[in-house]
């Protein structure tokens, strides 16, 4: 008997200050197309392949009832227990582009011992964001 609980990672939600401010900030900073931004600004989402990036205010009494408050960081020294994790051809240009458009620079990118160039940056809520390339496969001897 076959089974239909294989799952497909869907979304990642974002938990954010202002909604429309995010989507804009996304689009422009990281070169996303914006799919949806509802009329009550409580729900965006990113056009970006098979998961899709949302967002949604950080405090909501639907969730945080159901699963708790988000936190936020306090400091630039702290930061959110995840990352979002993007894949560029030019990891460069799309760093210059994230800080040109108001992503705070974190560290810029640099070639990594596994195969990967990666850059990071903070969005606009203090969300680490990630800019790297596309891992290499070792090389054969």
């Amino acid at each position: 008997m076959a089974s239909n609980l294989s799952p497909e990672f869907a979304y990642t939600v974002l938990y954010v200050k202002d909604v429309a401010q995010s989507v804009a900030f996304y689009a422009k900073a990281f070169g996303y197309a914006v799919r949806r931004l509802d009329e009550s600004h409580r729900w965006g989402e990113l056009e970006s392949g098979n998961t899709t990036i949302a967002f949604t205010p950080m405090r909501q009494h639907e969730t945080n009832d159901l699963t708790g408050a988000v936190h936020i960081a306090r400091s630039s020294q702290e930061r959110p227990p995840m990352e979002v994790c993007l894949i560029y051809p030019d990891v460069d240009a799309a760093y210059k582009r994230a800080v040109e458009n108001g992503a705070v620079p974190v560290s810029a990118p640099e070639p990594k011992e596994w195969g990967q160039k990666v850059g990071y940056v903070r969005d606009i809520d203090g969300i680490v964001v990630r800019m790297g390339s596309h891992v290499k496969p070792p090389k054969q001897d």
